[in-house]
């Protein structure tokens, strides 16, 4: 039983305690030599062996070993560093930034271009400049000061001090002496460890300041400062949102220093974020390479902009993706959906998709990519009949092939799939299936396979693939291009860039619905948060993992409505009415709303709330023009839709610690209500601010307390001062809507446009070159 030691070498380094395993440790040493190449700075690193022991002293007996450490830069903000110590040359730019398997394409860098580094040999540093003149890096060599008095102790290892500036101006460091004495060490500056003779993995560590915040690292379910927090970057079944498993693990993290880190891996990794030790942010990679970028800005944005360069941006859903999406687990037959869809029509619920989950093939859960005959007779005419109402059809389906499923011995017999006997059975894999293989995206043949299945189902008129699952694959299999342990991560950006590429060639719409995600699924929308449960912690736990996401560099992001699954019973439970409008409200102002989950979602089923729910969504569709407005700012900025409050007030300390309320794009501060009681505290940051539905002047920089809200009613405040597109009239789906009908109405208002009353055509305004004025 693995045993928490709270020494950095077992617990963060993974030495076995018995330190039996065949893995010795080599640290950085003082550097030798300094070149430039092509543009690049080399520099030789001499690496130690260190005794087998805790103790951290240098096995002398052992020759030093020397590395060569790259130092490139890239646009003006933007440093990359890579050292290797298998011998081989400096990886090209992996898939997560936009390249194959094979690495045989250029990267997407946004318009970055590669620099030019040269360097200036000074007394006491190396001093590195690129072609402006602008410090880059720094490699000191002055000697700490010291006064002889006592040899109790040993004097510390020579030991590499670099200082990095990314932006010219701020400086990141690497740790230098994060240590209580010469033998005992909290972190590294730069070191790896070898086993049975061969480098097996890297770390790293950067100085953290004392009140230094972390954000990012993927779908965090966790309070907005990460400080504190050793996370794994391995992708699992997150199992619900309240927990540390997560589906969408990002090597990228955002420090309230203004910087940000994206370590280039797909392999399995860790962020200790002052964790370990609070003087250090920690990196290890389970790789015999290091390679990372530092990215600097003034704000938050221009980091996230400088990572989305690097990893690719969002690209715009199409326009019916911001309607409502209706589902549930699941349904079974077309006369069932076409009930409910005449039911939606007839109730005024307006809608744009409708979502078959598990229950359209021939068995329940068995993925074979093909309607059941006699429960979907007629699936083209089905899809047909449902467009001309206004409804899109998605569907349900995973990258796993089942001993029984039809294409079992077409994908064996082509190695489409890898196969093990391990059996892919997730919590969340609801089914009896035993999965055979895993589809082989590293290989073009399987992937155009694939996309051979889903072109069936997109030419009968399916508007878009839920690409789910994709966070685990048979680990004990071969793929045809690269490892299992390389793969596991970069799974989920191979499977959905397959989906969206024959969606998108298809029907000229690049969607989907996806679950996973690594560097770079941001390019491929959109992702929601997985199995939530429907309670209060499974409400705060979604947005808390969603704001995150937000600093990971991913625009788009939604969550099942309201909640996924009972409590306690996971299928059963009655839903509670209360979190049903809460949950609604939430959706209402995310970039994307869907109903989904494992009890009935449709609102007539809530005959109490059924009214508040119709005017809720109605809402959403009056929003839809300044979601798009949001929406295409978010394609081409390093903006989220949904923004942490810090993303906009970055010098707002206590806005680094609000977690349960955001930014609903650039002019709408949203603060939802996840508690029985109908009361929350609301932060109103710097400026004035106007209510959206009361009309009502606050001023910023100061707490609400207690602030009691009806049922009916959410916190939702505009900008003083700012204009908000809205749609004028109802619509049943975003096909009856008519973009040049659009008004824009600017806050504060005599009377605010409050769409929940019936208020939008109010008199009290004028319509002149499509804006709404105050008369």
């Amino acid at each position: 039983m693995a045993v928490q030691t709270n020494y950095q070498l077992f617990d963060f380094l993974d030495f076995h305690p018995s330190l039996n395993e065949g893995e010795r440790l080599w640290r950085a040493c003082t550097p030798t030599e300094i070149r430039e190449q092509n543009g690049d700075i080399l520099v030789t690193v001499p690496f130690q062996q260190q005794n087998n022991s805790n103790e951290i002293t240098p096995d002398l007996s052992v020759a030093r070993k020397n590395y060569t450490l790259q130092i490139r830069t890239l646009g003006e903000k933007i440093i990359r560093v890579s050292i290797l110590f298998d011998g081989s040359p400096p990886s090209p730019l992996k898939g997560e930034l936009g390249t194959s398997p094979k690495g045989d394409e250029k990267p997407p860098l946004g318009g970055l271009g590669v620099g030019r580094l040269s360097f200036e040999k000074r007394d006491e540093e190396w001093l590195i400049k690129d072609s402006k003149g602008t410090k880059k890096a720094v490699f000191n060599f002055r000697q700490p000061e010291t006064e002889w008095w006592s040899d109790l102790q040993p004097a510390p290892q020579e030991t590499i001090d670099l200082r990095f500036f990314p932006d010219g101006k701020k400086e990141v460091r690497l740790t230098d002496y994060d240590m209580f004495a010469p033998t005992r060490h909290d972190a590294f500056a730069l070191a790896f460890v070898e086993k049975n003779g061969q480098a097996h993995r890297t770390t790293c560590s950067f100085h953290a300041q004392p009140d230094e915040c972390f954000m990012g690292t993927g779908e965090r379910f966790a309070k907005m400062d990460l400080s504190g927090k050793t996370v794994q970057l391995r992708n699992q079944d997150g199992q619900g949102v309240n927990n540390r498993r997560t589906y969408k693990n990002i090597p990228f993290y955002l420090s309230s220093e203004m910087y940000g880190l994206f370590l280039h891996t797909t392999s399995f990794a860790k962020f200790s974020l002052a964790d370990h030790s609070t003087r250090s942010v920690q990196l290890m990679a389970e790789e015999p390479a290091l390679d990372f970028f530092l990215i600097g800005g003034d704000t938050p944005e221009e980091i996230l902009r400088g990572y989305r360069q690097l990893t690719g941006f969002p690209s715009l859903p199409p326009l019916w993706s911001f309607g409502v999406w209706m589902s549930r687990m699941t349904y079974f037959s077309a006369d069932e959906v076409n009930e409910i869809c005449e039911r939606l029509r007839k109730e005024k619920y307006p809608c744009d998709v409708i979502h078959l989950d598990t229950g359209w093939f021939e068995t329940d859960w068995l993925c074979e990519w093909k309607f059941n005959k006699i429960r979907f007779p007629q699936p083209e005419k089905f899809i047909k009949n449902l467009k001309d109402k206004g409804f899109r059809v998605s569907l349900w389906q995973l990258p796993y092939i089942s001993y029984d499923a039809e294409q079992y011995q077409e994908a064996s017999e082509n190695n489409y799939i890898s196969q093990s006997e391990r059996k892919i059975q997730g919590a969340s894999n609801f089914s009896v299936q035993d999965y055979a293989g895993t589809i082989d995206f590293t290989s073009d043949k399987a992937t155009e396979w694939y996309k051979g299945l889903l072109k069936k189902l997109l030419d009968m008129g399916v508007s878009c693939i839920k690409a789910d699952f994709g966070e685990d694959i048979h680990l004990e299999a071969e793929y045809h291009s690269m490892s299992p342990d390389k793969l596991h991560n970069l799974y989920p950006l191979l499977y959905q860039k397959a989906a969206y590429e024959i969606t998108k060639e298809t029907t000229g719409e690049g969607i989907i619905w996806a679950r996973a995600a690594w560097a770079g699924c941001q390019r491929y929308p959109l992702h929601w948060g997985g199995d939530s449960a429907s309670s209060w912690d499974g409400l705060a736990g979604s947005l808390k993992g969603g704001l995150h996401l937000g600093l990971s560099g991913f625009g788009f992001w939604s969550h099942d409505v309201p909640g996924f699954h009972g409590v306690p019973d996971f299928m059963n439970s009655v839903l509670d009415k209360n979190i049903y409008v809460r949950w609604t409200q939430f959706g209402v102002f995310s970039s994307h709303i869907r109903y989904h989950g494992s009890h009935k979602r449709e609102p007539w089923y809530y005959p109490e709330i059924s009214d508040i729910i119709r005017k809720w969504w109605q809402l959403r569709y009056k929003l839809i023009p300044y979601i798009l407005e949001q929406s295409e700012i978010t394609t081409r900025t390093g903006y989220p839709v949904l923004r942490a409050l810090w993303l906009q007030h970055p010098s707002d300390k206590t806005c680094l610690h609000i977690d349960d309320q955001y930014y609903f794009g650039e002019n709408i501060l949203v603060a939802p209500v996840m508690n029985a009681e109908n009361k929350r505290d609301i932060y109103l940051p710097e400026g004035k601010w106007v209510h959206f539905f009361t009309g009502e002047i606050l001023e910023g920089k100061q707490w609400l307390k207690a602030v009691e809200v009806p049922l009916d009613e959410m916190p939702v405040f505009v900008k003083y001062g700012a204009e908000i597109p809205l749609y004028p009239e109802p619509v049943n789906c975003t096909d009856e809507m008519d973009v040049s009908k659009t008004v824009s109405v600017r806050f504060p208002v005599e009377q605010p446009p409050n769409p929940l009353k019936g208020t939008l055509e109010s008199k009290g305004f004028q319509e002149s070159n499509n804006k709404m004025m105050i008369i």
